[in-house]
């Protein structure tokens, strides 16, 4: 048998075999990218802000920040990416703070002072509406505005789905998250090997409250035409296409503020 027909029908087949295998095993360390603190660490930021835990059922602590304003118009529910934790992230809450709105902001479990690990998807909702729902004794729920960016962007539309608040802000969103592994990993069967479903896609056309969506033209993390499908599902949903933008820069465009102040005014 010549050496290039082994080749392919062999040696491609284990290897995408064996691939799919530390996928589907390992696929928590392939999707979050945790950066841990100290739980004696101090975090500085210039906004005013409150931190504490939040205990979750099974026992965890899920580490939190208030940021405050004086006499806020809400409070925005930020959702954050994949990697990193609340030292970085935290810089995010002036697009907010400057506009008039609190905003709450947490880690994942794992990340920063978070204690417990992320096993399913539907740990990372019942983490969120816990939050939720504490956020509610001191907001009223039309004041709450969910903001998710990239990872956070499935869990806040879930909340969006499950709860009623003013609106619902995704920063480069994906169609699902079978979508996004499909455009990294086009060669494996992902529909079978993913835990993770995040079906932002089903649920978009189901909410009631304006939804706005931000991306990049140049986004190849999650590609562009995720949000412009994702506009297409629903009258409700209005996308907001920043030109020449990518994965984690759209904060920088003017047009970004120009269409927040737009839409939180």
């Amino acid at each position: 048998m010549p050496k290039l027909l082994i080749y392919i029908v062999i040696i491609v087949p284990a290897v995408l075999i064996g691939l799919g295998i530390a996928v589907y095993t390992f696929q928590e360390k392939l999707i979050f990218y945790p950066e841990k603190l100290s739980d004696k660490y101090q975090f500085h930021f210039e906004d005013d802000f409150e931190e504490f835990n939040v205990v979750t059922p099974d026992g965890e602590s899920l580490n939190t920040l208030l940021f405050k304003v004086k006499d806020p118009k809400g409070v925005v529910f930020y959702h954050h990416g994949n990697a990193g934790n609340l030292e970085g992230w935290g810089a995010r809450a002036v697009d907010f703070t400057s506009r008039g709105y609190d905003v709450l902001m947490y880690d994942y479990r794992g990340f920063g002072k978070s204690t417990g690990k992320i096993k399913n998807e539907k740990m990372l909702y019942g983490d969120a509406l816990l939050i939720y729902k504490k956020l509610l004794y001191d907001y009223k729920e039309r004041d709450v505005i969910l903001y998710g960016t990239s990872l956070g962007t499935g869990i806040a539309a879930k909340l969006a789905h499950e709860n009623h608040p003013r609106m619902l802000v995704l920063e480069t969103p994906y169609f699902n998250f079978y979508d996004v592994s499909k455009f990294h990993y086009p060669y494996l069967p992902n529909s079978i090997l993913l835990h993770y479903q995040f079906r932002t896609d089903k649920l978009l056309p189901d909410l009631e409250m304006p939804v706005y969506l931000f991306h990049g033209t140049e986004d190849e993390t999650i590609p562009y035409h995720s949000s412009v499908r994702l506009e297409q599902l629903s009258g409700k949903v209005k996308l907001f296409t920043i030109e020449e933008g990518s994965h984690s820069n759209l904060n920088t465009f003017h047009v970004y503020h120009e269409k927040l102040d737009e839409i939180l005014q």
